[in-house]
């Protein structure tokens, strides 16, 4: 059998106009991640990167923690299908459309508005989305130019076919988002697809989630784990 480790980026940018960059937080992350890593002396076969900038400064930031130690890091392979949804397509072109026929949904956006330069932005922001994205999985929210949850699910479904399909034995690295993780231990564990999202609201930054693999057989080990990151003071969903 074959293993596959899925690593989710580190702290992103949110809420700024660059928001696909990590944060200083999320570059620490992802240094700590390499650090465990080399420590713990876990070797990879293939390095699969999302093609999203977190993506691409996360694995940088591990590739770099092996170069200082002096051990190897196999050259990493581009994947776009291991991209997330399109979060800001979804906000800035479903979202105003779902105001327009639901008050209730009018309010979360007022209400995250309001608490836009409070402490509690997060929380109010991840009630609007969740609503939102709630629509976009039940495919009642459709517009041409937006990816949409099934179209994304059948994406990231190719891209884990990709992966299982090479015969042989071998340890797999994959730098991507809490959304294809959160397809990928769907799939894992035969649920309902839109348990995905759900799972996806819990992907903690650069957590691992591992999984046993087959040409035909995908078993989850782990979800969300974060050995190297002891410091609670390093831990973020966003």
């Amino acid at each position: 059998m074959s293993q596959l480790v899925l690593v989710r980026h580190g702290q992103a940018a949110a809420f700024s106009a660059d928001s696909d960059r990590l944060t200083e937080l999320g570059e620490r992350q992802a240094a700590v991640l390499g650090e465990y890593f080399v420590t713990n002396n876990v070797e990879f076969d293939e390095v699969v990167v999302g093609t999203l900038r977190r993506h691409m400064q996360t694995e940088a930031q591990v590739a770099a923690a092996y170069a200082r130690a002096g051990k190897p890091w196999p050259a990493a392979r581009s994947a776009p299908g291991w991209n997330e949804y399109d979060a800001t397509s979804i906000m800035h072109a479903l979202g105003p459309a779902l105001q327009e026929r639901d008050p209730a949904f009018r309010v979360l956006v007022d209400d995250f508005q309001a608490a836009a330069d409070s402490p509690e932005r997060n929380r109010y922001f991840q009630r609007m989305f969740e609503a939102l994205m709630a629509h976009w999985v039940a495919g009642d929210l459709q517009l041409p130019n937006v990816e949409g949850f099934d179209a994304f699910h059948a994406r990231v479904s190719s891209a884990i076919d990709a992966e299982l399909i090479v015969p042989k034995s071998r340890k797999v690295v994959v730098f991507t988002s809490g959304g294809p993780i959160g397809v990928s231990v769907q799939r894992a564990l035969r649920a309902p697809k839109p348990v995905a999202l759900e799972l996806n609201w819990r992907v903690r930054n650069t957590s691992l989630t591992e999984f046993v693999f087959g040409r035909d057989r995908l078993s989850l080990d782990f979800f969300n784990t974060m050995p190297h990151l002891a410091d609670g003071t390093l831990q973020s969903f966003r």
